[in-house]
């Protein structure tokens, strides 16, 4: 019996079924939040005014926010994916490439490439801090700086406590969804799609996580945001497996739940947090050092054990 081939979608059908997708999913999540908080605390009003000024939350405020978070993280970015890989089960195409790697060596790597990049990134994002627009964007600047402002009020909030229950629920809501969501929709399906539509692999890495940093809408942490989101696409792209991303993501996330969490119960505050990132320009030589070793032997171990061929997996 002939074995039947099921035609592929194109990328752009693809990409507008995770668009879609992406929107009701986003919409239906944060909704119902909203709705299940309204009727189990009686106060329809206050909730909704709660959702609408995050930069102020505190007590019942920062449980919602951290339901809205995680919905956000599974609505918008998690559902879309495993809608798409649905519907299109019967292509060749994979979204969620999870294939376990022969040696454990690469997990190690990616790993210390992460903290050894690290002060590389926090010279990056010391320098998108200080950025100034022309005179003639000044009202542009002045807004995107409130936006940067209240989100930093909204992480404050969140991340500045001393309860190993808050602990564990920022663990949850900032490092382990995020990280397995985000990495599904941008290197799985957004990397997979661009992947498709452009032959240059290093075009669609960096284009994915140029997408990747805007959709969070910090323009002042636009940068560190994108390298992080290029970095997670060569990961995948000489991996061939989500694992290694996610990991890299969710160590990524926790290390700064963890840190402000360490800061708080010392008496520290947010802004000595956000002030006690500089090294020693030793420090910095360094990084780059360690980080270019470290990618470069990750990518020669990569190599081993997969093709060097470019495919629909990104």
């Amino acid at each position: 019996m002939q074995r039947l081939i099921y035609p592929t979608n194109s990328p752009g059908i693809s990409f507008l079924i995770l668009i879609g997708f992406t929107l009701i999913c986003a919409f239906v999540s944060q909704v119902l939040v909203l709705m299940i908080y309204a009727l189990a605390s009686g106060d329809a009003a206050g909730v909704l005014s709660s959702s609408m000024n995050m930069g102020s939350a505190n007590g019942k405020q920062v449980g919602l926010f951290h339901w809205l978070l995680g919905a956000s993280s599974v609505g918008t970015f998690m559902l879309p994916v495993l809608v798409l890989q649905f519907i299109e089960r019967k292509s060749p195409i994979n979204y969620l490439p999870f294939a376990v790697q022969k040696s454990g060596w690469l997990f190690l790597i990616a790993v210390l490439f992460l903290f050894a990049f690290n002060p590389l990134l926090s010279l990056v994002s010391a320098w998108n801090m200080d950025m100034q627009l022309p005179e003639s964007w000044s009202a542009m600047q002045d807004w995107m700086r409130a936006k940067e402002d209240e989100m930093a009020r909204l992480t404050e909030n969140l991340v500045m406590n001393d309860s190993i229950c808050n602990l564990m629920i920022n663990l949850l809501v900032i490092a382990v969804l995020p990280a397995i969501a985000e990495e599904f929709y941008f290197r799985g399906a957004l990397q997979n799609i661009l992947g498709r539509w452009i032959a240059n692999k290093h075009v669609v890495i960096w284009l994915t996580a140029i997408i990747f940093s805007a959709i969070h809408v910090q323009f002042f942490g636009f940068l560190p945001r994108m390298f992080l989101g290029a970095m997670f696409g060569y990961m995948l792209v000489y991996s061939k497996t989500l694992w290694i991303p996610i990991l890299a993501h969710f160590l990524n996330n926790a290390s700064v739940v963890i840190v402000a969490f360490y800061y708080h119960k010392q008496g520290k505050t947010y802004e000595q947090l956000m002030a006690d990132n500089s090294y020693h320009v030793g420090l910095y030589f360094l990084s780059l050092v360690a980080s270019v070793a470290l990618g470069w032997y990750f990518y020669k171990l990569s190599s081993k054990q997969n093709t060097n061929k470019w495919n629909q997996a990104g």
